[in-house]
């Protein structure tokens, strides 16, 4: 099978970052969301991805512009039928994403593959509400995508070894290592990370220690890149939360119950980096801001 179109569904800051490697990669993009001013903020996240990227050396202006042209975008679902193979990347929600996959079902071609960027829902429990089960798989990319090299592909029961070859050759394209994990929720990656992040969160909520108290522990002690803290503002504090609600509902262990000062944090709608505000604040450019501005 030939990939020369691939459809993109969520315009945030998983699907935005796939749809820039993908475009990177020579492969022509349908970037789709359901409305015009998400789509023009994800058209703005890879422009300045691309811009930091110049900065570096890494490309060329002049492959920005062939790069971002690319890219169309679209509200319309309707136009990701002339699409070879589709990536959703909606919010964590298992109804949310049932219902746009039925919805794909009826407008794409039989031949069509369906890929979930979920983080921890089963691949097998969707494939099966569509007609297309074995075409169906999950390919989990690492934020951000741009930066991350690994893709951990997730096969569903159903999942035919010929979706599973094509899948593994095109994060190969987009220059990714691949991994393969069962389907069970949180896969690998996160069912190791998430518990350590809540644990984090648990850390602070308890009275341990600060966050940059916490942050600094990690990575000195640890040798961690980036603090538990600061990781889980860079996911996503209602992707965390999603994610753990999901691995405590199934399997029913009180390890994987959420922190509840996680819970309140996204109730107060404190999501992390991408709103500004987690147990960070940030600029406009997504920089922390130093504990003496932020308390301005």
């Amino acid at each position: 099978m030939s990939l020369e179109t691939l459809g993109i569904i969520g315009a945030g800051q998983m699907g935005s970052g796939i749809a820039q490697v993908a475009a990177q990669a020579g492969l022509k993009v349908l970037l789709n969301d359901i409305s015009e001013e998400m789509i023009s903020r994800g058209r703005r996240t890879i422009e300045r991805s691309l811009d930091r990227m110049i900065q570096r050396g890494r490309i060329e202006p002049d492959e920005r512009n062939q790069i971002l042209r690319r890219i169309e975008v679209t509200t319309n679902l309707s136009d990701l039928a002339v699409t070879d193979f589709i990536i959703e990347a909606v919010v964590e929600d298992e109804d949310a994403k049932i219902a746009l996959f039925q919805k794909l079902d009826r407008i794409c071609p039989q031949e069509v593959i369906f890929a979930s960027n979920t983080s921890s829902i089963s691949i097998t429990r969707m494939g099966a509400r569509t007609s297309r089960a074995d075409r169906f798989i999950g390919m989990h990319f690492m934020n951000p995508v741009p930066a991350m090299r690994l893709v951990e592909i997730i096969r569903g029961l159903a999942t035919s070894p010929e979706t599973y070859d094509i899948t593994r050759q095109l994060a190969q394209r987009l220059g990714k290592e691949t991994m393969t994990a069962e389907d069970f929720p949180g896969f690998i990656v996160n069912r190791i990370l998430l518990p350590m992040l809540n644990e984090a969160i648990y850390t602070l909520y308890e009275g341990v220690g600060g966050v940059r108290d916490i942050d600094m522990a990690m990575r000195l002690g640890t040798n961690q890149p980036m603090g538990p803290l600061e990781l889980a503002d860079l996911i996503g504090l209602d992707t965390c939360l999603a994610i753990m609600e999901v691995m405590h509902r199934v399997f029913g262990d009180d390890k994987y119950r959420p922190c509840p000062l996680l819970k309140k944090y996204v109730d107060a709608g404190y999501l992390g980096r991408k709103v500004g505000r987690g147990f960070y604040k940030y600029d406009s450019q997504g920089n922390p801001i130093p504990p003496a501005a932020a308390a301005r």
